[in-house]
């Protein structure tokens, strides 16, 4: 079995693809700034990567903050490759977001993310890119962060998505570990298309938040206006199994 570290291991993703890989045989590190790896700084990543072949990257920054956004994206992607070279990995599994190469590089995130990319692309550690849709888990998030208006309604971007679950998306890149590099970008989507105000609207009230959310084209989606179809995964995405309505229910219990 390999070594595997997971950069972002005790964040939401992270645990779960940990716990896949372990319950394999694999020998995991989980690397965040809990288990004393900074990755900005490089502080603990040689010792995180020593004896591992294969890294998994899911960190993420702890702002939507555009320069801090940038910022993270940046310096985890050079910090990361240079350590990666050093360590000899074989294979670099990146957790991206779908709609990264297209047109939403208006949205700071988006942007950040592209150019992680590109990095993670000339860096020349053999890679797989899995570019995920919104998760289940952060739609409550979503409609927190969006707030209240004067009619204590929240309002969202009015644009379709298509969201997976947490737990869906850690099977798949759990399973890169077995494969080979692809040097290229696969896209992944749960089963249902939806309007983001009734995403939002039914994370919302599983939690017991009945307030109402609307679909407002004037509504940015993280600091852009973007169209009602540029978060949908393209034809040849892989189609996750779990629905939101199933997994709201198992969340409810």
């Amino acid at each position: 079995m390999a070594r595997i570290t997971v950069i972002g291991g005790t964040g939401l993703i992270g645990r779960k693809v940990a716990a896949r890989l372990r319950e394999a045989g694999h020998e995991v590190r989980a690397a965040s700034p809990s288990t004393g790896v900074d990755l900005l700084t490089g502080a603990g990543l040689d010792d995180a990567l020593a004896r591992s072949s294969v890294v998994i990257d899911v960190s993420k920054p702890r702002t939507y903050n555009p320069d801090a956004v940038w910022r993270h994206f940046d310096l985890a992607a050079r910090t990361l490759a240079g350590a990666e070279a050093r360590a000899r990995v074989i294979h670099h599994v990146a957790l991206s977001a779908v709609g990264t190469e297209r047109v939403l590089q208006p949205v700071p995130f988006y942007r950040a993310k592209a150019h992680g990319e590109v990095i993670l692309r000339s860096s020349g550690v053999p890679f797989s890119i899995v570019r995920a849709t919104q998760f289940f888990e952060f739609g409550a998030q979503i409609g927190a962060q969006a707030g209240r208006d004067a009619t204590d309604a929240t309002r969202v971007a009015d644009t379709q998505v298509q969201p997976i679950a947490g737990d869906d998306v850690a099977a798949v890149l759990a399973g890169l570990v077995d494969e080979a590099p692809s040097g290229a970008a696969t896209e992944i989507a749960g089963p249902d298309v939806m309007p983001l105000a009734d995403f939002v609207g039914r994370c919302l009230a599983a939690t017991g938040d009945g307030r109402a959310v609307i679909a407002d084209p004037r509504t940015p989606y993280f600091g852009a206006r973007i169209d009602r179809r540029e978060l949908l995964p393209g034809s040849g995405a892989w189609i996750a199994p779990t629905r939101l309505s199933d997994w709201l229910e198992v969340s409810r219990a």
